[in-house]
C-alpha cells in the first residue's frame, strides 16, 4: 500500500481519522500491517494475512532495511551522518542508521536518504531531532528489496509469494516451506 499522510496505521481511530484499512475496504478484513508509519509519514506499508510473516518482517534480528526519503530544515552537515550512524540514544533506546546518503543540501532544507534495519517507532524523526533537525517531509521507498515505485497514493497491489520471496530471501522462503508442509 501506498500510505498517504494523514493516514493512520491502525484498524480503528478513536478520533475518526482515515485508517490504512478505510483505503483498503473488505479486502483488508484478514490483513494486519508490518509495522506502521505514523500519520505525518507516507510511503510503502505492508500489508499480510500471515501473522508469522508479519513477525519475521519486523524481527530485529533479521535486520531487514527500510529506506526512507527524508527532507529536513536547514543545512546537513557530513558530520550528523557519523552522528545517526554512530548511534544516539533516546527515551533509553540506542538509535542508528544504517546509512545515510545525502542527495541535496541547502541552508534551507536538506534531502536524505536514511537507511534503518530495526524499525523503532518514530526511529527517523527521532535521529533527526537528535543531530538538530526537523523533519519536513518523510516517505518510506523499500522494504526489503520490495519498492514503492511508481504506485499512487491511496493505491495498493498483491505482493505474489514468488516476489516476497525474492525480495526477502531465506527468511520469507522458510515460512513458505512451512506452510506448503503444514496441513491446512
Amino acid at each position: 500500500l501506498h500510505k498517504p499522510r494523514g493516514v493512520v496505521t491502525t484498524r480503528s481511530d478513536p478520533e475518526g481519522r482515515p485508517t490504512v484499512f478505510d483505503l483498503i475496504a473488505e479486502e483488508g478484513v484478514h490483513l494486519v500491517a508490518v509495522g506502521r508509519l505514523d500519520l505525518a509519514t507516507s510511503g510503502l506499508l505492508l500489508l499480510t494475512n500471515d501473522t508469522r510473516l508479519a513477525d519475521v518482517l519486523t524481527d530485529p534480528a533479521n535486520a531487514i532495511p527500510r529506506v526512507y526519503l527524508v527532507t529536513v530544515r536547514g543545512l546537513w552537515e557530513e558530520r550528523k551522518s557519523l552522528l545517526v550512524k554512530g548511534g544516539v540514544v533516546d527515551a533509553a533506546e540506542v538509535l542508528a542508521a544504517a546509512e545515510v546518503v545525502v542527495r541535496k543540501v541547502s541552508g534551507r532544507e536538506s534531502h536524505l536518504v536514511v537507511t534503518l534495519v530495526e524499525g523503532r517507532n518514530r526511529e527517523v524523526r527521532r535521529l533527526m531531532k537528535a543531530a538538530g533537525h526537523e523533519v519536513l517531509r518523510l516517505r518510506r521507498v523499500a522494504f526489503g528489496a520490495l519498492e514503492l515505485g511508481s504506485l499512487a497514493p491511496r493505491r495498493w497491489r498483491e505482493v505474489p509469494f514468488s516476489e516476497l520471496s525474492a525480495a526477502f530471501g531465506e527468511v520469507v522462503s522458510e515460512i513458505g516451506k512451512r506452510a506448503s508442509s503444514s496441513p491446512c
